[in-house]
Protein backbone atom coordinates (compact mmCIF):
# COMPACT_ATOMS: atom_id res chain seq x y z
CA UNK A 1 0.00 0.00 0.00
CA UNK A 2 0.81 3.50 -1.14
CA UNK A 3 1.33 6.25 1.45
CA UNK A 4 -0.95 8.57 -0.48
CA UNK A 5 -3.65 6.71 -2.80
CA UNK A 6 -6.11 8.76 -5.04
CA UNK A 7 -9.36 7.65 -6.12
CA UNK A 8 -11.97 9.86 -8.11
CA UNK A 9 -15.74 9.34 -7.66
CA UNK A 10 -17.77 11.34 -9.67
CA UNK A 11 -16.72 14.49 -9.48
CA UNK A 12 -14.97 13.58 -6.20
CA UNK A 13 -11.15 13.81 -5.53
CA UNK A 14 -10.43 11.22 -2.53
CA UNK A 15 -6.98 11.61 -1.26
CA UNK A 16 -6.40 8.45 1.11
CA UNK A 17 -3.29 9.23 3.41
CA UNK A 18 -2.11 5.62 4.59
CA UNK A 19 0.12 6.77 7.44
CA UNK A 20 0.07 6.39 10.69
CA UNK A 21 2.26 8.84 11.52
CA UNK A 22 2.04 12.01 9.37
CA UNK A 23 4.86 14.28 9.87
CA UNK A 24 7.12 16.94 7.58
CA UNK A 25 8.90 14.12 6.21
CA UNK A 26 5.52 13.38 4.05
CA UNK A 27 4.41 17.11 4.02
CA UNK A 28 6.51 17.89 0.81
CA UNK A 29 4.65 15.06 -1.30
CA UNK A 30 1.63 15.79 -0.09
CA UNK A 31 1.26 19.33 -0.74
CA UNK A 32 2.50 18.25 -4.52
CA UNK A 33 -0.20 16.00 -4.49
CA UNK A 34 -2.79 18.47 -3.39
CA UNK A 35 -1.34 20.98 -5.56
CA UNK A 36 -1.46 19.21 -8.59
CA UNK A 37 -5.61 18.47 -8.12
CA UNK A 38 -6.25 22.22 -7.40
CA UNK A 39 -3.88 23.06 -10.38
CA UNK A 40 -6.51 20.33 -12.76
CA UNK A 41 -9.29 21.90 -10.98
CA UNK A 42 -10.73 19.78 -9.20
CA UNK A 43 -12.60 21.25 -6.73
CA UNK A 44 -14.21 18.65 -4.31
CA UNK A 45 -11.47 17.00 -2.30
CA UNK A 46 -11.75 14.55 0.29
CA UNK A 47 -8.69 13.49 2.06
CA UNK A 48 -9.11 10.79 4.39
CA UNK A 49 -6.56 10.90 7.46
CA UNK A 50 -8.68 8.03 9.27
CA UNK A 51 -5.56 5.77 9.64
CA UNK A 52 -3.54 9.03 10.88
CA UNK A 53 -2.75 8.92 14.56
CA UNK A 54 -0.12 11.23 14.64
CA UNK A 55 -0.21 14.47 12.79
CA UNK A 56 2.55 17.77 12.92
CA UNK A 57 2.08 20.66 12.52
CA UNK A 58 4.16 20.93 9.07
CA UNK A 59 1.73 18.01 7.19
CA UNK A 60 -1.18 20.45 9.40
CA UNK A 61 0.00 23.33 7.50
CA UNK A 62 0.02 21.12 4.28
CA UNK A 63 -3.90 20.31 4.58
CA UNK A 64 -4.79 24.71 5.72
CA UNK A 65 -2.33 25.93 2.94
CA UNK A 66 -4.58 23.26 0.39
CA UNK A 67 -7.97 24.63 1.92
CA UNK A 68 -7.35 27.94 1.15
CA UNK A 69 -6.18 27.72 -2.20
CA UNK A 70 -8.92 26.00 -3.31
CA UNK A 71 -11.30 28.24 -1.61
CA UNK A 72 -10.49 30.67 -4.07
CA UNK A 73 -11.54 28.28 -6.91
CA UNK A 74 -14.68 27.72 -5.24
CA UNK A 75 -13.88 24.67 -4.53
CA UNK A 76 -13.44 23.40 -0.46
CA UNK A 77 -11.70 20.50 0.99
CA UNK A 78 -13.52 17.83 3.65
CA UNK A 79 -11.38 15.55 5.93
CA UNK A 80 -13.23 11.82 7.02
CA UNK A 81 -12.28 11.98 10.76
CA UNK A 82 -8.65 10.81 12.29
CA UNK A 83 -8.61 7.93 14.83
CA UNK A 84 -10.52 9.18 18.48
CA UNK A 85 -6.65 10.01 20.35
CA UNK A 86 -5.64 12.20 17.68
CA UNK A 87 -8.97 13.70 16.93
CA UNK A 88 -9.61 14.31 20.71
CA UNK A 89 -6.25 16.24 20.63
CA UNK A 90 -7.15 18.29 17.64
CA UNK A 91 -10.69 19.44 18.56
CA UNK A 92 -8.35 20.58 21.76
CA UNK A 93 -6.69 22.82 19.54
CA UNK A 94 -9.50 23.74 17.13
CA UNK A 95 -7.89 22.54 14.21
CA UNK A 96 -11.08 20.32 13.19
CA UNK A 97 -12.90 23.86 13.00
CA UNK A 98 -11.01 24.45 9.66
CA UNK A 99 -12.18 21.39 8.23
CA UNK A 100 -16.13 20.38 7.24
CA UNK A 101 -15.11 16.62 9.10
CA UNK A 102 -17.04 13.56 8.66
CA UNK A 103 -16.99 9.97 10.00
CA UNK A 104 -17.00 8.21 6.88
CA UNK A 105 -15.41 8.15 3.59
CA UNK A 106 -18.81 8.00 2.27
CA UNK A 107 -20.59 10.74 4.52
CA UNK A 108 -17.64 13.22 3.05
CA UNK A 109 -17.71 12.47 -0.45
CA UNK A 110 -21.66 12.71 -0.04
CA UNK A 111 -21.81 15.83 1.51
CA UNK A 112 -20.33 17.59 -1.79
CA UNK A 113 -23.40 16.67 -3.78
CA UNK A 114 -25.80 17.61 -0.80
CA UNK A 115 -24.37 21.27 -1.55
CA UNK A 116 -24.97 21.17 -5.03
CA UNK A 117 -28.59 20.09 -4.67
CA UNK A 118 -29.23 23.01 -2.11
CA UNK A 119 -27.36 25.36 -4.33
CA UNK A 120 -29.49 24.26 -7.44
CA UNK A 121 -33.04 24.44 -5.59
CA UNK A 122 -33.02 27.49 -4.32
CA UNK A 123 -35.17 30.24 -6.85
CA UNK A 124 -33.52 32.63 -8.82
CA UNK A 125 -35.24 36.17 -8.07
CA UNK A 126 -34.65 38.82 -10.31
Amino acid sequence: MEDFEQKIVNDVVIEEVNLSRATYKEAHQFRLILQADIEKKFKNIVVDISQVEFMDSTFLGTLVLAKRNILQIGGDIKLVEPLSVFKTLMEKTSTLNVFDSYKTLTDAVKSFKTIKLEKTSVPLHV
